[in-house]
């Protein structure tokens, strides 16, 4: 695995799982360190067990019981050494592709000298694989540069479609697998050395698709596009129903039984962040403006767009809630991450909220179970607080903006008995209203009455 960051770590912890010897990359020593000994430098649920369980296997503890496919235990190991590639058979690069500064592009940098170092190292046969999200078209140019340098290895496009917070399972028991390889003679060779890696997988009833280059690189920004539509979707309609005293979650109930629909990714509230779906959308419009086919991604726009809004129209409801100024109030804001089981606050929803309304004067306090030392890095002149309730007492508002189980699982009794006033602004539309309601709570959230 070249790269040891969220994708690379879990993929190499989970490869390792399946019976598969494996060697981690990356030049940051410092986790690299960390996931030597067991503890990833990113909060992953499950991810940490995993790497405890294959160092216990590779030091003999339990490794009868723990072996994978055909009885071989696999391994793992960490380094900061390009080199210890050479001899793998299958080299994964997992590098990240961020928002280029200034603009909507990718940023390939991390990638192209990813996969020019690892040339260095290949033998006759190797395959190199991408995992990375690439714009379409970079698995093309890659091949052609690999071919001039080894021309007896391959290059496969084998996208990711994991969920933070879901990450080892999806790994573990992917729905389905992409194949991006050319259709040559040589097609079924390469593809039969990804079915050896993922047999445990197949044999359990995992999807296999093979396909083309770009195809395969366009599977997971078309995806991460759709499920961007689909959230802004119901957003747009929440926007409506805030303008028509409709009720967006009954809406996204009802049109959600229509099984050509669905009622997943229809949770009206504060919008999507995180590190993939906001900087996929965006280069890959950027993308389709290189090609000439801009026209057909302009809708992403209007997507992007009406996301962004719903953290503005959280901040205008709380200020309303708080009598229209948050001078000399106490706002706790009840998440930092930008999605519950995760300590990502990359495009977080909630941090930007609470940055703004501490803007305007409000004096906000910010608790999360796992992301505040992240959050404190890219937020430093936010007040973060890891007791929940030292956050909660003395509130003039609450706001809920990351679905954590603890906060959609507070008792509104024993919430109001800490605040100085009872409102709440839910901005995810996990909790039951007529329940705070009853409880003398001035209850508001994104799209309902």
């Amino acid at each position: 695995m070249i790269g040891c960051g969220y994708l690379g770590a879990v993929h190499a912890a989970c490869m390792a799982a399946l019976g598969h010897d494996v060697v981690g990359v990356d030049v940051d020593a410092g986790k690299i360190a960390a996931l030597q000994s067991a503890a990833a430098p990113f909060y992953e649920p499950g991810l940490n067990e995993l790497l405890a369980d294959i160092q216990a296997r590779g030091s003999g503890e339990g490794a009868g019981d723990r072996a994978g496919e055909g009885g071989h235990a696999g391994s793992l190991r960490f380094t900061t050494d390009l080199a210890q590639i050479a001899g793998a058979r299958a080299h994964f690069v997992c590098v990240g592709t961020p928002q280029r500064r200034g603009e909507n592009a990718a940023d390939l940098r991390f990638v192209d000298a990813a996969f020019a170092s690892a040339a260095e190292h290949l033998a006759p046969g190797d395959l190199i694989i991408g995992k990375s999200t690439v714009p379409v078209g970079t698995a093309r140019r890659l091949a052609e540069q690999l071919h001039r340098t080894n021309p007896d290895a391959r290059l496969v496009w084998n996208p990711e479609f994991l969920r933070e917070g879901h990450a080892v399972t999806d790994t573990l028991h992917p729905d389905r697998l992409v194949y991006g390889i050319p259709d040559d003679e040589q097609r079924d060779a390469t593809a039969a050395v990804l079915d050896d890696v993922y047999a445990t997988p197949l044999a359990g009833g995992s999807a296999r698709l093979i396909t083309d280059y770009p195809t395969a690189e366009l599977v997971k920004t078309a995806a991460n596009s759709f499920l961007a539509t689909k959230i802004s979707f119901i957003n747009a309609m929440a926007e409506l129903c805030e303008a028509s005293g409709a009720d967006v979650t009954e809406l996204a109930d009802a049109i959600g039984l229509d099984d050509r629909i669905g009622r997943k990714f229809l949770n009206a509230g504060l919008g999507f962040g995180g590190g993939c779906l906001p900087k996929d959308i965006r280069a890959f419009m950027a993308r389709a403006g290189e090609l000439g086919a801009d026209q057909a991604l302009t809708f992403l726009r209007e997507v992007d767009s009406i996301n962004m809004r719903r953290r503005i129209r959280m901040v205008e409801l709380a200020r309303e809630v708080c009598d229209g100024s948050f001078l000399n109030k106490k706002i706790a804001v009840l998440g930092a991450a930008f999605k519950p089981e995760s300590d990502d606050v990359r495009d977080s929803p909630a941090l930007n909220v609470a940055a703004q309304i501490q803007l305007q004067g409000g004096n906000v306090v910010v608790t999360d179970p796992k992301a505040l030392a992240n959050a404190e890095h890219r937020f430093p002149d936010l007040q973060f607080e890891e007791d929940l309730t030292a956050a909660l007492t003395g509130a003039d508002a609450v706001l809920l903006l990351t679905e954590w189980p603890q906060f959609t699982g507070l008792d509104p009794e024993a919430t109001g008995a800490l605040v100085r006033t009872r409102r709440i602004l839910d901005g995810r539309n996990v909790l039951t209203p007529a329940t705070w309601r009853a409880a003398g709570w001035t209850y508001r959230a994104l799209g309902r009455p």
